[in-house]
């Protein structure tokens, strides 16, 4: 008989939750499903209102209750009991996100699996206290990398800190990407607007940067507009901010679009902006090139990839408001023809192969 290969993609929030680990894991889980492997989502249920077990995609999805304060660090005695009650079902064990308990807990538990491990690893937390506490996390997060059998980081930005942070051997880390499903990039078309329009797709905290594009937008003609699309702890910052500068009707908040709604976001935009100070790769400003629209990202972190001053356009870090006005000016209106990204149906290719390697 022949085995079917079994894997847990153990992960701090899954479906409905989106994000940028959120989506990483679901494009791997339903590609590698497609191609006959048997996956289990393992993640946590701070809100206690979602299904314990469901399938999507063909995908089983177990959510452990948790506590997550800030939405942080997800603690969950269960899902760690779980893991040390049955990692060794699975041929390979495959956590996400050095920042939250899950993947400390697939290390603790590692048994007769193969252990992969994809930080998404910024290299400091995004709130004061966040970093304060990173420095003795190190100590528990050093762990997870030592028991890894292979640590898959998605940037070369992201490898060099992983590299020079906990002091691994370079053999030990590769690099893989995220990236789009091209196929739901290919019908889309631009369609006509009377204004033009500014887009930024992201968790809505401090650390992304929204806030200096709302405060440019006095500067930019009346009939641009800025369309934040996400959620997150700094959201009523940025909407109170919008109506101290009577910029109500020229700033638009979304979440939780459908998909086939954002996508049209993302090809209607003049200019997709993403402004942070910490990014392990920047899976949104890959999807606005995939939908053909220009983009300015801050020039950090592993954002800097990005630029190529043809597609995708850097101002300095930390952001200064009359370069990020001048460079909009001038992206605004650009038309792109080719762009480079990565589609998932490779990535997972590669993917399976490195599983194998293990087994």
């Amino acid at each position: 008989m022949i085995h079917k290969m079994k894997v847990a993609q153990v992960c701090p929030r899954y479906l409905p939750n989106i994000g940028g680990i959120e989506t990483h894991v679901l494009e791997i889980s339903r590609k590698l499903v497609d191609r006959g492997i048997e996956v289990e989502v393992l993640t946590t249920d701070p809100s206690g209102k979602l299904p314990e077990e469901e399938t999507i995609n063909c995908v089983k999805i177990k959510r452990f209750k948790s506590w997550a304060p800030n939405e942080s660090y997800f603690f969950s005695s269960d899902l760690r009991k779980h893991l040390i009650d049955n990692s060794n079902n699975f041929d390979i064990v495959h956590a996400h996100s050095y920042g939250a308990f899950p993947a400390l807990y697939t290390a603790q538990a590692k048994n007769t699996n193969k252990l992969v491990f994809t930080p998404h690893y910024h290299g400091t937390g995004h709130t004061l206290f966040r970093s304060l506490l990173h420095i003795p996390y190190r100590f528990l997060g050093k762990r997870i990398f030592r028991k890894a059998d292979k640590i898959i980081c998605v940037s070369n930005y992201e490898k060099n800190l992983v590299v020079n942070h906990f002091n691994m051997n370079e053999d030990k880390v590769m690099v893989i990407p995220n990236g789009v499903n091209l196929e739901e990039f290919k019908d889309l078309e631009k369609k006509q607007k009377t204004h033009s329009t500014i887009l930024c797709v992201c968790r809505l905290e401090k650390y992304k940067g929204a806030h200096h594009l709302i405060h440019i937008l006095p500067n930019l003609n009346d009939n641009t507009v800025l369309e934040l699309i996400g959620n997150g702890p700094y959201k009523k910052y940025l909407v109170d901010l919008a109506r101290k500068l009577h910029l109500e009707d020229r700033v638009m908040f979304f979440q939780d679009l459908p998909r086939t709604v954002l996508l049209q976001k993302y090809a209607n935009a003049d200019v997709f902006v993403l402004l942070s100070e910490h990014e392990a790769f920047g899976i949104s400003v890959e999807e606005a090139l995939a939908a053909k629209t220009p983009c300015i990202v801050a020039n950090a972190s592993a954002l800097k990839e990005w630029i190529d001053n043809r597609t995708c356009f850097g101002v300095s870090f930390p952001i200064k408001h009359e370069e990020l006005t001048g460079a909009i000016k001038n992206v605004i209106g650009r038309q792109l023809s080719k762009v480079k990204v990565w589609d998932w149906e490779e990535i997972v290719e590669t993917l399976i192969g490195l599983y194998k390697e293990g087994l």
